[in-house]
């Protein structure tokens, strides 16, 4: 798993990317990041601040079948309002992420995506 943190208006974001084996299809999400200590976390690399908190937002992205579009998915039982440029950003991850899986299987290495 890897992922990207951004600050917006002082508050964090972050977008989580993962294979997600039941949907065959990479997970991009989209949460608002928390403080690493407060997640209990003793990382030795002091340049992480935050981690990637609970997703609300999930892109599923394809890997198998260009064919299949990608899908949005909201997960939250709270209200989130998500600020414009943090929506594009989250917007762009997705796209990269299409586009690295579509050339991935026209090269037919759709393992290689990450």
């Amino acid at each position: 798993m890897s992922w990207e943190l951004r600050e917006h208006a002082g508050r964090h974001y972050a977008v989580l990317f993962h294979y997600a084996l039941p949907d065959d299809a990479w997970a991009v999400e989209l949460s608002e990041a928390v403080p690493a200590s407060a997640m209990g976390a003793e990382n030795p690399d002091a340049a992480v601040t935050h981690l990637p908190g609970a997703a609300f937002l999930v892109a599923l992205v394809p890997d198998e079948d260009p064919t299949l579009q990608p899908t949005v998915r909201v997960y939250s039982p709270d209200e989130h309002v998500v600020p414009y440029e943090v929506m594009r950003w989250f917007m762009d991850q997705v796209a990269d992420q299409v586009e690295r899986c579509r050339i991935a299987f026209e090269q037919g290495e759709p393992e290689a995506v990450e």
